[in-house]
């Protein structure tokens, strides 16, 4: 028989800070904002009928920063992975 050590256990992570995580979903929800004003720009545009390449570049940039607030609330409700 082979010695195979069992996975070992290190220390506890270190616990997470209710400040931070508070002011990440926060700003995460301030940066969902852009999102949901692209979203509106590009249903306004689409139901005129209009050309929607002049609007195009504002929509792409704010559903990004959509994206990025997204990203933030769910980093900070999953938190640190070790």
């Amino acid at each position: 028989m082979s010695d195979v050590p069992g996975p070992v256990n290190g220390p506890p992570p270190p616990p997470r800070h209710g400040c931070l995580t508070a002011l990440m979903i926060l700003v995460g929800i301030v940066l969902l904002l852009p999102g949901l004003c692209a979203v509106l720009f590009s249903t306004i545009t689409l139901f005129n009928h209009r050309n929607a390449t002049d609007v195009m570049p504002f929509v792409s940039v704010g559903l990004a920063v959509g994206a990025a607030g997204v990203a933030l609330i769910w980093a900070a409700i999953r938190g640190r992975r070790r």
